[in-house]
């Protein structure tokens, strides 16, 4: 804790006034970036009292927020509308206002290069911004996965080429986001947060200013300890889904029931998490995470290849769809070419309008390019547009009993609970299932071919 001392330095001044500000929520935040993790984080400070200002790239974005327009799902829209009505949220693409705020957050994405290295070229991009209007008084904390020493090593560097230090003028830490999309049971304010801090100043109040909105807040050594922290919380799920996805292939050679397996095992009360098998991993954290630190690794000259194998394996199930769905056609007499395969769920997980990294993009890609024609429906995804490597420009169209008659096969790639799926197997020819979607569809079960 802040103690006193004998002799009162500067640096004891800047971070008592900074300290005492944010318990007051008097301390103005700065949020940049409001996707899915920066706008739930913004609303969260907003609703104790803290007035945030929302920083954006994109005007549409800003435009939205401002007129209390909410397009995350984890925010309730009556929330975001409360923090503009009181005014204790704005939205601006005005980065010089980075002056206005005691506290700034950087929650931006941390995307991988077309040869799978870290793109860290936004959380640079944001510093830079702040590097041009930083004064005494302000936090600095980054919230986006990264690779251990991103906060030492790149940011550092740049926010004291202003000849401020940190730990006596500004103050400088690392929070990992631990924003899970449509989880109802863990939101942003009862997930535990790690913090680590330049200095003991910059961990202290990083340590207050989370500890105002979070149930839990948990200290660590360093920024470089919470940022391995991150990247190893979602390198263990990538590990557990490769080895799950490995016995899932095995089990199709074997003729026996993954899904029959997994939940049998599950039941032991003790040593076991459950992990499921699927058409591969998606999101904004699981397919990235390995490869920053695999990354990193080869700068020790260490080759990290029980996670590089797991990344292997996890590309490898994507190309097993494709082989079960010509396993599937060929039972009918079909062939992958010129067929019409309806795909029905194109985001990363079910109940949620989040696609990166969904393995469905890159199953179309391969069914596509095998000749096949391509349709698909998701409710929460209206559209699929080209973005990163991705070509694809789809629309979703209706789930109508002709639309499942007319396909050669439905593959089932996320498994939405509003889908009647009874009604999907009964009006289809032929149903693949990579998520047992319709494990409690009793009728017409010799339609059904599941990986």
């Amino acid at each position: 804790m802040l103690t006193v001392k004998n002799v009162i330095t500067n640096e004891d001044v800047v971070a008592k006034t900074l300290k005492e500000k944010i318990e007051k929520h008097q301390a103005k935040i700065g949020v940049i970036g409001l996707g899915y993790v920066g706008l739930p984080l913004a609303v969260e400070k907003g609703k104790v009292g803290f007035p945030v200002l929302g920083f954006d790239i994109n005007p549409a974005r800003v435009d939205r927020v401002n007129a209390a327009d909410n397009y995350i799902g984890d925010v309730k829209d009556e929330d975001l509308k409360a923090m503009i009505d009181k005014g204790l949220l704005q939205a601006t693409t005005d980065f010089s206002r980075l002056a206005e705020c005691d506290v700034v957050i950087i929650c931006v994405p941390t995307p991988l290069t077309i040869t799978r290295d870290p793109d860290i070229s936004y959380i640079q991009a944001s510093t830079e911004e702040i590097r041009k209007s930083l004064r005494p008084g302000q936090i600095i904390t980054l919230e986006s996965t990264t690779y251990p020493g991103t906060t030492e090593q790149v940011i550092l560097p740049l926010l004291e080429k202003t000849g401020l230090k940190v730990g006596q003028d500004f103050f400088l830490a690392f929070s990992p986001e631990r924003v899970d999309p449509g989880n109802k049971r863990f939101t942003t304010k009862n997930t535990s947060k790690v913090v680590g801090g330049m200095t003991p100043y910059c961990l202290e109040i990083a340590y207050a200013l989370y500890n105002q909105t979070i149930s839990n807040v948990v200290p660590v050594s360093s920024p470089a300890a919470a940022e391995l922290t991150k990247v190893f919380e979602n390198t263990y799920r990538a590990v557990n889904i490769a080895m799950v996805n490995e016995l899932m292939m095995l089990c199709d050679r074997m003729g026996i029931d993954i899904w029959e397996v997994v939940e049998a095992a599950g039941t032991k009360p003790f040593g076991i998490q459950t992990f499921y098998p699927g058409p591969g991993v998606g999101g904004h954290c699981i397919p990235i995470d390995p490869f920053y630190l695999t990354w990193k690794a080869r700068e020790y000259d260490f080759h990290t290849r029980f996670i590089e194998l797991a990344g292997e394996i996890n590309v490898e199930v994507s190309y097993y769809v494709i082989n079960k769905v010509m396993r599937a056609l060929n039972s009918v007499n079909k062939s992958l070419k010129d067929s019409n395969i309806f795909v029905l769920g194109v985001a990363y997980k079910k109940d949620i309008d989040d696609m990166r990294e969904s393995p469905a993009l890159k199953i179309i890609e391969l069914l596509r390019k095998q000749g096949a024609n391509i349709v698909y429906h998701d409710p929460y995804i209206p559209v699929i547009e080209p973005h990163g490597g991705s070509t694809i420009h789809l629309e979703s169209v209706p789930l109508t009993d002709a639309a499942l008659a007319d396909a050669d096969t439905v593959l089932i790639l996320t498994d939405h609970t509003a889908v009647d799926y009874e009604r999907v197997v009964e009006k289809a020819k032929l149903v693949v299932d990579t998520r047992n979607a319709t494990k409690n569809v009793l009728r017409n079960r010799e339609k059904i071919a599941k990986i």
